[in-house]
């Protein structure tokens, strides 16, 4: 009887393995097929490839030994890496909705707990992103009322350095225009520079910017249980919330006494009134609106103000591309001399310039993506839930896709003739369902605050520093910002 037994569970394994087999033959797309990539050591995975300041371009290098869709463990995450142009762009462009979610990274977790705009996922960050989209088309974004505030900002940025009368002036100061804006389109009102609370918020976010950007954070997101253990994380969530309270008393001032009162005459105003509406549950609610607001403080404050301070050290570094700017300024816009928006076309080495610079800087190198399920990259398959990292930089510095990808060359956006060349390369502000959604304003105001300041001031470095010594080594940041230092601005004839 035991033997009979034992016969009959045997036949039954054997014919369970062979409906296993059979399936796995049937259905050969269900097992997943991870890409190529380095051996990974316990705990740390592949980190110790990884150089914490240039994570980009170790993982650039990697891809020249793996391909361009290969995998790396980050610490005890398994991540897929895609580097070149093709890559980028078939996964960005071609995968609709499966790779629109983002990774839950453990440091965002935390600050945002899931809420927001830019580290949220699912219909959660739509209906977000949806309401922000709306709400910047409503309050002029890309049109003229916008570039009103951008002019205006102007004046005032350029009082400022006219204070300085040809010395040196700290180069950070030029941020304080593109943020001021993106006050202006959150609270409805732009604030005096000298305005306690604008100098406490501006601080704040460089500080929370810093943090974010540390080697301590990189590890606490690496390794969330060591970083938890080594109290990584304190030092950016305290700032954060020193950000927050002053978020949470602003949305107060802004409230109205009674709901629907008054236009909206600013993003809060339209986070408060879809409050007091019928929108999902909690998707407005007081922690959500101040979770997108300080998305949209972090990331329209930091990404523009870094850029412009990037075009204006270059600059000063290439004089004779300064210059050809400043002629190609004077001769179109004449005795008029204000710059408008619509003015861009009639300048394509000003624009050139810009698209230039933000290619050459590659601002944001690379922020993950997660797949929202199964998905085919590259020729694998993925699993739902695998991060992905579109590599950014390996797109701006493709050596397919532009003629000197390590030079600032202006001639990348210029045709034979001298006109403007749009490269389908030029992804600066990613693409596909998470492109940037302040794309429009950020254009805006760096078309005319750089086009401007080119117009009334000579870039200069400081007196007994030639162009040529000028850093334009990246800082230690979440953003590849500028490192800090100082230049003049001398009025021109």
């Amino acid at each position: 009887m035991a033997l009979l037994l034992l016969g009959l569970l045997g036949l039954w394994g054997l014919l369970g393995l062979w409906g296993l087999l059979w399936a796995r033959a049937r259905c050969p797309s269900s097992a997943p097929r991870w890409p190529p990539g380095p051996r990974p050591l316990p705990l740390i995975g592949n980190l110790h490839l990884l150089r914490g300041s240039q994570q980009d371009w170790s993982l650039m290098e990697l891809s020249e030994r793996y391909g361009p869709v290969f995998t790396v463990h980050l610490g005890l995450q398994k991540t897929v890496v895609l580097a070149g142009y093709e890559a980028v762009r078939e996964a960005l462009l071609d995968t609709g909705q499966q790779l629109a979610d983002r990774p839950p990274i453990p440091i965002f977790h935390l600050i945002q707990q899931g809420g927001g705009i830019f580290f949220a996922s699912g219909a959660r960050w739509r209906a977000a992103r949806q309401f922000t989209v709306r709400a910047l088309h409503s309050l002029g974004v890309g049109r003229g009322p916008v570039a009103g505030k951008v002019l205006q900002e102007l004046v005032c940025l350029t009082q400022e350095l006219d204070g300085y009368r040809g010395q040196p002036f700290p180069l950070a100061l030029l941020g304080w225009a593109p943020s001021n804006v993106t006050f202006a389109l959150l609270f409805g009102q732009r604030f005096r520079y000298q305005d306690p609370v604008f100098l406490a918020l501006m601080g704040l976010i460089d500080e929370v910017m810093v943090l974010l950007g540390s080697p301590g954070v990189q590890l606490f997101n690496a390794c969330p249980w060591l970083g938890a253990l080594l109290q990584l994380h304190r030092p950016v969530l305290r700032k954060v919330e020193q950000v927050r309270a002053i978020l949470k008393t602003l949305l107060e001032s802004r409230r109205p006494p009674r709901p629907g009162a008054g236009p909206v005459q600013s993003y809060v105003d339209a986070l408060i009134r879809q409050g007091q509406g019928d929108g999902p549950q909690g998707l407005f609610a007081e922690a959500n609106a101040v979770a997108c607001t300080l998305d949209m403080i972090m990331a329209g404050t930091e990404t523009t103000s870094a850029t412009l301070q990037w075009a204006v050290l270059l600059m000063a570094k290439h004089p004779g591309v300064q210059g050809r700017v400043q002629e190609e300024l004077d001769r179109v816009l004449g005795p008029r001399g204000q710059l408008r928006p619509e003015d861009q076309g009639a300048l394509p080495y000003t624009s050139a310039v810009l698209h230039e610079v933000q290619r050459y800087i590659t601002l944001l190198p690379h922020v993950p993506r997660c797949t929202a399920a199964d998905t085919r990259l590259g020729g694998y398959l993925l699993p739902k839930g695998t991060p992905v990292i579109p590599l950014l930089t390996s797109v701006l510095l493709d050596k397919t896709q532009w003629e000197t990808p390590g030079q600032f060359n202006p001639n990348h956006f210029l045709d034979a003739d001298g006109h403007f060349v749009k490269r389908a390369a030029f992804l600066p502000f990613s693409a596909g369902r998470r492109v940037c959604v302040g794309e429009r304003l950020a254009r805006t105001e760096l078309f005319l605050l750089f086009g401007g300041l080119l117009q009334r001031y000579r870039l200069l470095p400081p007196h007994g520093t030639s162009p040529a010594a000028l850093d334009t080594e990246p800082a230690r940041a979440f953003t590849m910002r500028p490192r800090a230092q100082a230049l003049r601005a001398v009025p021109r004839p």
